[in-house]
């Protein structure tokens, strides 16, 4: 008697399937058919977990074969078999390479084991097995038609569960290289990935302990790309602009859209009020401060002074951004009051470089020799 295996899913309610392969037929009069069938039978784990070993080691290319390794994989993961499951995922995808289920399985082998290598290495072959089913024809046949659109829809969510793991992997792991691995793999293979904005912060932070800051700049800019309100990707991005001095235009972007998620954006849930308003407060100063270290660059004045004066009230009491900001203010007012010819700028000019000379560090020298000249006439 052949015996479809839609037939055959009846007897085994008990096994955890999520997609469904393309169809196969047994012969339940053949040796073959017969083991099938009583493994699918069984239900208990150790004797299914026998009978459909004994199948794939005695029928290896049988049709059904890719499909009875998808009902092993399961037992495997269950009795933490994980070297099991991934060896049986391999051997799947060898006579079915769209097989996404017995890809996946696999890799929930490789996330139990917690190995980075395997993890890259499994979520790459299930993203490919998934979108191999995802150029399969719907069939004609009403039944298998069925069977099709379940497919297509793990294959679509599979993916998303790829990205998932490699982000799920970087958050759990504590070493920097491995957080580099993971991430820069997650930026590459699905660079619109919704967890690129959840996992940047780590990613970002691990690029900077191992030394490879453009990188980190980098990051910053494409995980902004996706989530424009992430004021931690936003300092990165602007700060790191702001060194390299390559493109000070992105830095004035990059400031802008600091200080408006700053102002619009909400606390995160379970945060701390308190904490969250002294970040607003810290994060609008610097995203105005440096906003005036990119404008006094290129010497545009009039926005240098803008800027830096803006960035004065969340600043208060931090020498090490007040002290640049009085300098500036007093070199933009003092360089706009000659073109002018304004006492008021000047006046300005002498009186922020005068605040300058009272706070020791790197500006202080050049603010004494400043405010001579600018008392001078100079």
């Amino acid at each position: 008697m052949k015996v479809h295996r839609a037939a055959l899913f009846a007897i085994l309610l008990a096994a955890p399937l999520m997609a469904q392969r393309p169809k196969f037929d047994f012969d339940t009069t053949t040796p073959e058919g017969r083991l099938l069938q009583q493994a699918g039978s069984e239900t208990g784990d150790a004797p299914k977990q026998a009978l459909f070993e004994e199948f794939v080691k005695t029928y290896p290319k049988h049709g059904g074969t890719a499909w009875a390794y998808s009902q092993l994989q399961p037992i495997y993961l269950k009795n933490q078999q994980w070297d099991k499951s991934i060896a049986a995922g391999a051997a799947a995808l060898e006579l079915d390479p769209a097989n996404s289920l017995a890809a996946y399985n696999a890799l929930q082998g490789c996330e139990k084991k917690a190995d980075v290598a395997c993890i890259k290495d499994w979520s790459a072959r299930t993203v490919e097995a998934a979108k191999k089913m995802l150029l399969i024809a719907k069939p004609a046949d009403e039944e298998e038609a069925e069977a099709w659109d379940r497919e297509i829809d793990y294959a679509k969510q599979v993916i998303i569960r790829c990205e998932y793991s490699l982000y799920a992997m970087a958050l759990q792991t504590a070493d920097p290289a491995a957080i580099v691995d993971l991430g820069s793999t997650l930026f590459e293979r699905h660079p619109e990935s919704q967890y690129i904005p959840q996992v940047a912060g780590r990613y970002v932070a691990a690029l900077q302990q191992t030394g490879r800051k453009e990188k980190a700049v980098e990051a910053a800019e494409k995980a902004v790309a996706i989530d424009k309100t992430n004021e931690d990707m936003l300092l990165v991005a602007a700060d790191g602009n702001l060194q390299s001095k390559i493109d000070l235009s992105k830095v004035i972007q990059y400031c802008d859209q600091l200080i408006a998620a700053m102002q619009s954006k909400p606390a995160p849930q379970g945060a701390d009020p308190a904490a969250w308003d002294k970040k607003k407060t810290t994060l609008t100063g610097l995203g105005h401060w440096m906003k005036g270290m990119a404008y006094q660059e290129t010497k545009n004045f009039e926005e240098t002074d803008k800027s830096f004066r803006e960035a004065l009230p969340f600043i208060a009491g931090n020498n090490d951004l007040l002290a640049p900001a009085y300098f500036f203010i007093g070199v933009a007012n003092h360089s706009m009051s000659r073109t002018a010819k304004n006492p008021k700028l000047r006046a300005e000019a002498a009186r922020f470089t005068e605040l300058c000379t009272k706070i020791a560090g790197p500006y202080q020298q050049s603010c004494v020799k400043n405010l001579s000249a600018i008392k001078l006439g100079k």
